[in-house]
């Protein structure tokens, strides 16, 4: 199988990238299920039920997320209601809504029901993140559960430090089909096959407006570094890209075939 997984999503920018190029990327490599980290994508910063539905009717079957969650709301509405949503699985217990889950995957078409599946993980750093429990714990145990149901899982790692990323990727060597980085808005060109079949990319980039400072407007961001006086950082709106990876995987043994960063202007 086939999975585009796309670098978060900045603002009306990065859901218009998506609306316009998804539909050609399932298109041209055979996509089988399209992955998005959305955590950015209302208005810059967190999410709503209705940027998410924006995203699925994209053609996005799954969205993960990271330590903007909170950011709007009106995102308690989609971590009760909505299975398609993940938010890090590292929040404590209690925490409204699901950090993993089991999708269906049938025709390259994301259904509720069919004929092989795939689990998608949500998991978020602790290096210069909000310290939320360890997630290389977390990790361990969900992966052995999800194991027990299918051979696929596909890992999201909301995480600064790139060593952080890694490590976790090389301690799930293995016993996952791909480790893909997000959250640093900066996409690297690391991405490879690690010894026992799992793909790893330290970080997806982002989908939104390049011509900016990680997707905002540029001077009001030198001007906080300038002066240290608070300002307001909007979205940027040149030099739209989608950026992400494609991973095509053994459905047999779970484990990646090949990765392929994705960096496609609007």
């Amino acid at each position: 199988m086939k999975i585009l997984f796309i670098g978060d999503i900045v603002g009306q920018p990065g859901r218009r990238a998506v609306k316009e190029i998804v539909p050609k990327l399932r298109q041209h490599y055979g996509i089988h299920l399209a992955i998005a980290n959305g955590e950015n994508s209302a208005g810059g910063s967190g999410i709503t039920p209705a940027t998410a539905q924006e995203i699925f009717a994209a053609g996005v079957g799954v969205i993960t997320s990271g330590d903007h969650l909170w950011d709007q709301k009106e995102v308690v509405e989609l971590l009760q209601n909505e299975k398609r949503f993940l938010r890090p699985l590292n929040y404590p217990p209690g925490t409204p809504g699901q950090g993993s889950a089991i999708f269906e995957i049938h025709n390259s078409r994301f259904t509720i029901q069919s004929s092989f599946s795939i689990a998608v993980l949500n998991l978020q750093g602790r290096t210069f993140m909000p310290d939320l429990e360890n997630p290389f714990h977390a990790a361990r145990a969900e992966v052995e559960r999800l194991r027990s149901k299918t051979k696929i899982i596909f890992v999201d790692f909301h995480a600064e430090a790139t060593s952080e990323k890694i490590a976790l990727a090389r301690m799930l060597d293995g016993q996952v089909s791909a480790v893909i980085g997000t959250h640093t808005h900066v996409q690297t060109a690391d991405e490879q096959i690690f010894p026992g079949g799992t793909a790893f990319l330290t970080d997806a980039g982002f989908t939104g407006p390049h011509d900016s400072v990680i997707g905002r407007e540029i001077e009001p961001i030198i001007k906080r570094f300038l002066t240290n006086q608070p300002q307001k950082f909007e979205v940027a709106k040149s030099r739209v890209l989608l950026q992400g990876a494609v991973v095509e995987i053994d459905n047999a043994n779970g484990k990646a075939i090949k990765i392929q960063r994705v960096s496609e202007a609007l």
